[in-house]
């Protein structure tokens, strides 16, 4: 097999594309592409090919995603496209995502219960977005379905402690606070019976506060 050229990854300029009998091959580190000497060789063999794409890229990728990991914890998909993102080719990331999967590195279901649980504390959303937001982050609807399921997540609740955190100083009984209301808790996936409910149990529980 004949090298027969070489480029600058077009996705990070710390990355070599290298071509092999005229087709794209493999992307790696420019220092690893440095260290193996392949910007002297025309030649290579099956086994110098296996080597660097068993050993070399996935030992390079793998020390990126742990470094990615390290700071966040990241879910397959996010982590699929990171990696992609800075050079390294489709086949060695799924190979590396197996390995971190077996591993523990990488769990999806615990990734979905780390962020229901940190969305209800800080930016609460109904169940629908919430499950919206997993689905685009890769995460299965299996492990949507079971994560939400387990977590206990009033959503009547929730919008109750949104209305008052955010309106507890206006009439809710007033037309036009009861619009901003709705604006602000149907951007984030609350069905309108369920607000209306909510602002109705809020004015029932002042009026029975002040009798």
């Amino acid at each position: 097999m004949i090298i027969t050229s070489f480029e600058k990854n077009k996705k990070n300029k710390d990355m070599v594309s290298v071509f092999i009998d005229s087709q794209y091959s493999f992307s790696l580190p420019e220092e690893e592409y440095i260290r193996l000497g392949l910007y002297e060789k025309n030649e290579i063999t099956d086994e110098e090919l296996s080597y660097i794409k068993k050993e070399v890229l996935l030992k390079s990728a793998r020390s990126k995603a742990i470094k990615y990991l390290s700071f966040k914890l990241l879910s397959e998909k996010e982590l699929f496209i990171k990696l992609q993102s800075i050079g390294f080719d489709e086949e060695t990331i799924i190979s590396l995502l197996d390995d971190l999967k077996a591993m523990g590195y990488i769990n999806d279901k615990i990734y979905a219960q780390k962020f229901v649980f940190e969305r209800s504390k800080l930016k609460p959303k109904s169940k629908k977005m919430l499950k919206i937001e997993l689905s685009t982050r890769g995460i299965s609807d299996d492990i949507i379905d079971e994560v939400l399921d387990n977590f206990e997540y009033d959503e009547l609740t929730i919008i109750g402690r949104l209305i008052r955190k955010k309106f507890g100083k206006y009439d809710l009984s007033d037309p036009k606070i009861e619009i901003k209301v709705m604006s602000f808790l149907m951007h984030r996936g609350f069905s309108m019976d369920m607000i209306k409910q909510g602002i109705l149990n809020i004015i029932q529980e002042e009026k029975d506060s002040c009798s």
